[in-house]
C-alpha cells in the first residue's frame, strides 16, 4: 500500500524516481556533500563523540559516485560543528578516500580546537594539521571557513595571512569555502569589512594553488558577479542551494560548476538534468531540475543549518539506510510539520524511487509524530 496520512490528509507515493538510469555526465564538475549515517544503537546524544554505521556511510558514497557526482567528504552536511567531532571526521576522510569510485574533495577546519577565544598562531596549527590529514588521506583539501578565524581574526590582513600560509604549503590546488552565517551564524563577518576583495586578493596572490571556491551565501547575483571577477582557471563551485539550476546552466559569461548539500538527496534526477545538459537539451534540464528546486527550498529553509535532518530523513525514506538517526540528536533539528511536507516534496521531485517502501518507513514515522494511520 503506497498510500499515507498527512496531517494535512491522504497522499500517495507515485515511485516516480525509479526511472532515472546511472550514467556519467561531462559539462560540468559536480559535487554532492554527503552525510553520513550514525549506528542507531550507539549513544549518538548531544555532546558525545559521533559513533557511524561506517558500512552505510560509506554504500551512500558509492551510491553518489555511482550516479557520476563527485563526494565532498566531511563538509558541513555531514554535521561538521553539528556533532561529527574530529576524530570521527579523519577516520572518515581516511575511509572514504580509500574506497573512492570517484573523484573527492574533504573539508579542512579548525574543528579539534576547544570552542571559546583561541590565538591566530593556534588556528594556523589546526588548519595545517588537518591539512596534513587531508593529503596524506589523498583527497583534494577544502579549505573550509572556521568559527575559530572568524573570532579571532580582527582585520582583513588576518585571513590573507593565514590562507596565505595554508595555500603555500598545499601540495597541489584546492577548493576555498565562503559560507554563509545563514548555515552557520558564528561565520558572521568572515573574511573582513569587504570580503569580496579580500578573496579575490587572496585568489590573485595564490592562483596556482586555487582550482576553485565554493560559495554558499543564497545570492544568485552576488554569484554570478563574484564568479565573473575571478581569474581564469579558478572555479566557481556554487553552494546556493536555492538557485542552482540557472547557476549550474549559466549564461554567454559562464557557468558555474557545483558542491552541493542538495545533490546528496537528489541524486538520481540532478544527474539526469546534468545528462541532458551536456547534450544541449535546456529544456530537459529545465523540466527535470524544476520540481527538485521546491525541495530544495524547504530543506534549506530558515533556520538554515538544521538542513542535515532534512537530508537524512530522505535518505532514510529512499531507502539508503535503515533508521532516522543522527549523531549529536539532530534529528529531532526539524518539526514533524516539516519532514511531513518533505514526504509530497520528495515524491514529485523523483527522489523516492520505491514508492512502497517509502510508504512503509513514512506510515511508521507519521505514527510516532502523532498523525494516525
Amino acid at each position: 500500500m503506497t498510500t499515507v496520512v498527512l496531517p494535512d490528509g491522504p497522499f500517495t507515493f507515485t515511485g516516480a524516481g525509479a526511472e532515472f538510469t546511472k550514467e556519467p555526465f561531462t559539462s560540468r564538475i559536480a559535487y554532492a556533500a554527503a552525510h553520513v549515517v550514525a549506528d542507531p544503537l550507539a549513544d549518538n546524544t548531544p555532546g558525545m563523540p559521533a559513533a557511524l554505521d561506517w558500512e552505510a556511510t560509506l554504500a551512500f558514497r558509492h551510491h553518489l559516485w555511482s550516479h557520476g557526482f563527485g563526494v565532498a567528504e566531511a563538509m558541513d552536511t555531514a554535521q561538521r560543528g553539528m556533532g561529527l567531532d574530529y576524530a570521527a571526521t579523519r577516520e572518515l576522510i581516511r575511509r572514504s578516500t580509500r574506497e573512492a569510485a570517484g573523484p573527492i574533495v574533504a573539508g579542512v577546519a579548525t574543528d579539534q580546537l576547544p570552542p571559546g577565544p583561541v590565538g591566530l598562531d593556534e588556528v594556523r596549527k589546526a588548519y595545517q594539521e588537518q591539512l596534513a590529514d587531508v593529503q596524506d588521506a589523498g583527497a583534494t583539501p577544502v579549505l573550509m571557513c572556521s568559527r575559530h578565524l572568524a573570532a579571532t581574526a580582527r582585520h582583513a590582513d588576518d585571513y590573507l595571512d593565514v590562507y596565505g600560509e595554508l595555500l603555500r604549503q598545499a601540495d597541489g590546488p584546492v577548493v576555498l569555502h565562503w559560507l554563509g552565517e545563514m548555515f552557520d551564524p558564528a561565520l558572521a563577518g568572515y573574511w573582513g569589512s569587504d570580503p569580496v576583495a579580500t578573496v579575490l586578493n587572496l585568489i590573485g596572490a595564490h592562483t596556482a594553488k586555487v582550482d576553485g571556491i565554493k560559495v554558499s551565501l543564497l545570492d544568485a547575483d552576488f554569484e554570478v558577479d563574484l564568479r565573473r571577477r575571478l581569474p581564469e582557471g579558478v572555479r566557481l563551485y556554487t553552494g546556493d542551494d536555492f538557485h542552482y539550476p540557472q547557476l549550474i546552466k549559466g549564461d554567454a559569461e559562464g557557468y558555474s560548476d557545483a558542491l552541493l548539500g542538495i545533490f546528496a538527496a537528489i541524486a538520481a534526477p540532478a544527474a539526469a538534468a546534468l545528462r541532458a545538459l551536456d547534450t544541449g537539451d535546456e529544456t530537459g534540464y529545465d523540466e527535470i531540475f524544476a520540481p527538485t528546486v521546491p525541495l530544495a527550498r524547504h530543506v534549506f529553509g530558515k533556520p538554515t543549518f538544521y538542513y542535515k535532518t532534512g537530508i537524512v530523513f530522505l535518505a532514510w525514506l529512499a531507502g539508503h539506510q535503515t533508521h532516522f538517526t543522527m549523531v549529536g540528536g539532530l534529528q529531532n533539528g526539524r518539526s514533524p510539520l516539516h519532514l511531513a511536507a518533505l514526504i509530497r516534496l520528495a515524491d514529485a521531485a523523483g527522489v523516492l524511487p520505491d514508492a512502497d517502501l517509502a510508504a512503509a518507513r513514512a506510515r511508521a514515522w507519521l505514527t510516532t509524530a502523532g498523525v494516525a494511520q
